[in-house]
C-alpha cells in the first residue's frame, strides 16, 4: 500500500509511539484519525498537523467510542485502509503484594484496555475495510498492533500486563488468516524499552541503565523507530501474521 493512499486510524495517536506514527504517516501524505482520551494533546496535534489529521475522543474497550471514530473518520476522510493500535497501559503489580493478592480488577483493567481494546478496534475497523475496492495484491487493508518483549519474557510484576501482551501476539496469527480472504492483513510489532511519556518519570540515571540493558544499540528506542517500522509493515504486503520484535536484541531480565 502506497503511504500517500493511507486513511489510518490511529489508537493512542495523541502521545508516545501513537503520536510518532501520526507524524510519521502525515509526513508521508497519508491522512489520520487519531483516537485517545486526552483531549487537549489530541486537539494541539490536529491544529498543528493540520487538515490531514482528526481527532476523535475515544476508549478503545468502548463499541460505542470506537464505532463513533471510525464513522469520524469515514465522513471526513472517505475510507479507512489501515488501522495501527498503539492505545495502553503499562500496568504493574505482583499476583501477592504486601497487601495481600492483586486486586482483580486491576488484571482485568489491563486485560481490558491492551487486549480486548485491539480486539475490539480490529474487529469494528476489519468490517469497514472489507467493503473497501481492493487494490494492489487485491489488499482492502491493513492492521499493525503493539505488543511488547514482556509478551514473552515478562519481568516480575508484570503478571497483567504481559498477559494482555501476549494476548496481542496469540490472536495474530489466527486473525490474519480469517481476514486473508477479504484482502486485509494483520501484524503486529512487539517493541522493547522505548522513550516514551512513561519513561520520562524516571530519572536519569534509571533511563541511563535501562539503555545500556539494551544489547545493541545500548540506548533506549525512539518513537521515529517505531514509526519507521509500523510504515514498513503496511507499504509491504508480504508482511502478514507476524510478530516482529523491535527490542536491540534485549531479553528481559526477571527483574
Amino acid at each position: 500500500m502506497k503511504l500517500s493512499d493511507v486513511s489510518a486510524l490511529v489508537t493512542g495517536g495523541a502521545s508516545g509511539l501513537g503520536e510518532a506514527v501520526v507524524r510519521a504517516l502525515v509526513k508521508s501524505g497519508g491522512r489520520v484519525t487519531m483516537l485517545d482520551l486526552t483531549d487537549e494533546r489530541g486537539k494541539n496535534l490536529e491544529k498543528e498537523l493540520g487538515g490531514s489529521v482528526l481527532y476523535c475522543r475515544a476508549d478503545v474497550s468502548s463499541e460505542s467510542d470506537v464505532a463513533a471514530g471510525i464513522d469520524g473518520a469515514i465522513g471526513r476522510f472517505g475510507t479507512i485502509n489501515a488501522v495501527v493500535n498503539a492505545a495502553g497501559i503499562a500496568h504493574a503489580g505482583r499476583t501477592i503484594g504486601k497487601k495481600g493478592p492483586m486486586e482483580l480488577q486491576q488484571f482485568e483493567r489491563a486485560l481490558r484496555i491492551n487486549l480486548t481494546g485491539t480486539f475490539n478496534v480490529i474487529r469494528l475497523a476489519a468490517m469497514k475495510m472489507s467493503e473497501n475496492m481492493p487494490g494492489d495484491d487485491g489488499e482492502r487493508g491493513v492492521i499493525v498492533n503493539t505488543a511488547s518483549v514482556a509478551a514473552f519474557d515478562g519481568q516480575i510484576g508484570q503478571a497483567a500486563y504481559a498477559a494482555s501482551k501476549a494476548g496481542v501476539v496469540g490472536m495474530t496469527l489466527p486473525i490474519a488468516r480469517e481476514l486473508a480472504a477479504y484482502g486485509i492483513r494483520n501484524v503486529t510489532v512487539a517493541p522493547g524499552i522505548f522513550d516514551t511519556p512513561m519513561m520520562a518519570s524516571f530519572t536519569d540515571e534509571v533511563r541511563s541503565a535501562l539503555g545500556k540493558s539494551v544489547p545493541f544499540p545500548q540506548r533506549l528506542g525512539r518513537p521515529d523507530e517505531f514509526a519507521s517500522l509500523v510504515l514498513h509493515v503496511i507499504e509491504n504486503s508480504m508482511l502478514n501474521g507476524e510478530t516482529i520484535r523491535l527490542d536491540g536484541a534485549l531479553r528481559m531480565a526477571p527483574k
